[in-house]
C-alpha cells in the first residue's frame, strides 16, 4: 500500500503539491476560524430555576422546591431534577438529556413551570437563571476611581445603570454581573418606640412608602379639539428624591413631618454577602458569553466596546480590562451567606 502511494505521488508531483497547497490553505482557515477556549464546554444541558423568598430552609423547601422539582419530573427530555433550599434562596437545577438544545430545554422549563407559578406562596418570586453556561466566566473588568472623589456605592450605580447595559449589547453575551460595591438603598428606619407611643402600626408605614410610587390613570377628555389626558396623582408618582419620600410619608399620617421624629430616612447600602477588589481598591464585573460562542472573539468585542464607552465614566475613573480567572490572585473575592442568583 505504501509503494502504491509513494509510486503514485512520484508520478503525479502536480496533483500532490496541488493538494498539499489545498491542506495549508484549508489549516489556515480553520485555525483563524476555530472557536478557542481555555476550558472546553463538557458541561450537561441544564436550567436553574432561581427563586427568592424571605423564609427559613425547612420552609422554602416545602412551600417552594418541592412543588417546583415534582412539577419538573414531567418534562420531556428531563434527566434528573436537583433541588437546593438555603435562607432566603430555592434553587432548582433541571438536567436534560445529552444534545438537547438549550433554548428548547428552557421553552419545555417555562412551560411547565407557569401552571405552578400561582400556586406558590405570595411574595415569591422566581425567575430562570441566564443562559450562560458554568465555564463562561471568561472576562473580568473593574471600574477603578483614580481621583478618590467616587464612592464605591457610586462606582456600583454606575455599573447596575450604565456599564451593564452597554455590555449586553454586545453579541455573544449572556450576562452582566456586578461583584462588589455597595448596591444603593434608601432605607427608613423607624423608632419602635414612638410608633407606639402614636398608635400607629408599621402596616401603615409601610403602606405610605408603598403608596408614594403609585398613581392612577384615568381616561382621556376631549375639550375644544384637545384631548386631555387625566390621571390621580394624590401621591407625588414615583419618588426620585428625598423630599418626595417625605412628601409621601406626610400624605400617609396626620402628623406634618412623622419621620423626623419617629426615625430617620436616609441612603445606605445593601447588607453584603460578598466582597471583590482589585490591588486593595475599585470594585469588579464580570461578564459571562452564551453557549455555542468563540470566547476569543467575545473578548475582544467587549474591550472594544468598553474602550469606546470610557469617555462616558464618571471624572476620574476609568475601566481596568483583564481576561484573568475569578480565581486569580489579581481579584479576590470572597462571599458568604446566601448563595448567588447567577450561580450555574
Amino acid at each position: 500500500m505504501i509503494d502504491r502511494i509513494v509510486d503514485f505521488s512520484v508520478r503525479n508531483k502536480l496533483v500532490v503539491f496541488a493538494a498539499t497547497i489545498v491542506a495549508a490553505i484549508a489549516g489556515i482557515w480553520s485555525m483563524q476560524r476555530m472557536p478557542l477556549d481555555a476550558i472546553p464546554d463538557l458541561s450537561d444541558t441544564q436550567v436553574i430555576v432561581y427563586s427568592r423568598w424571605d423564609r427559613s430552609p425547612d420552609v422554602i423547601e416545602d412551600q417552594v422546591t418541592y412543588p417546583i422539582v415534582t412539577a419538573m419530573l414531567g418534562a420531556p427530555g428531563v434527566r434528573a431534577v436537583r433541588g437546593f433550599s438555603d435562607f432566603g434562596y430555592s434553587f432548582v437545577y433541571v438536567i436534560f438529556e445529552d444534545g438537547t438544545d438549550l433554548y428548547w430545554a428552557r421553552a419545555r422549563t417555562l412551560e411547565y413551570l407557569s401552571p405552578i407559578l400561582p400556586s406558590l406562596p405570595g411574595g415569591v418570586r422566581t425567575e430562570l437563571g441566564p443562559d450562560a453556561i458554568g465555564l463562561g466566566w471568561i472576562f473580568q473588568y473593574a471600574l477603578v476611581d483614580e481621583t478618590g472623589t467616587h464612592s464605591l456605592a457610586d462606582l456600583r450605580s454606575h455599573q447596575n445603570w450604565y456599564l451593564k447595559y452597554h455590555l449586553k449589547s454586545v453579541e455573544g453575551v449572556a450576562e452582566v454581573a456586578a461583584v462588589g460595591g455597595f448596591e444603593k438603598q434608601y432605607q427608613v428606619n423607624v423608632d419602635p418606640n414612638r410608633l407606639r407611643e402614636y398608635g400607629i402600626p408599621i402596616q401603615r408605614v409601610v403602606a405610605a412608602v408603598q403608596d408614594g410610587n403609585a398613581e392612577v390613570g384615568g381616561r382621556l377628555i376631549e375639550f375644544g379639539g384637545t384631548e386631555y389626558m387625566v390621571r390621580g396623582a394624590a401621591t407625588p408618582g414615583r419618588s426620585r428624591t428625598s423630599r418626595d419620600r417625605r412628601r409621601a410619608e406626610r400624605n400617609g399620617f396626620a402628623d406634618p413631618d412623622p419621620g423626623r421624629r419617629r426615625g430617620d430616612r436616609r441612603p445606605r447600602p445593601a447588607a453584603r454577602h460578598r466582597r471583590a477588589e482589585r490591588e486593595g481598591r475599585g470594585r469588579l464585573g464580570d461578564r459571562r458569553d452564551a453557549p455555542g460562542q468563540n470566547a476569543l472573539e467575545v473578548i475582544e468585542r467587549v474591550k472594544e466596546k468598553l474602550r469606546e464607552i470610557e469617555p462616558g465614566l464618571p471624572r476620574g475613573s476609568r475601566s481596568c480590562r483583564s481576561t484573568t480567572a475569578p480565581t486569580s490572585s489579581s481579584a479576590r473575592s470572597t462571599r458568604s451567606g446566601a448563595r448567588s442568583s447567577r450561580s450555574s
